[in-house]
């Protein structure tokens, strides 16, 4: 079970960077994110 745990967060945290990935910097500022933030906010949004 945890492993399908864990394949589901990393699922998660790595769709997460590539959508913000795909934000131009303008829009992240939009979102009171930085470009280095990225890796930060999708492990935050896979801690849920």
């Amino acid at each position: 079970m945890n492993i399908i745990r864990s394949f589901k967060k990393w699922r998660r945290y790595r769709f997460t960077i590539n959508e913000l990935s795909k934000l131009s910097s303008h829009e992240l500022y939009d979102l009171g994110i930085c470009r280095s933030e990225i890796p930060l906010v999708a492990r935050k949004a896979c801690s849920r």
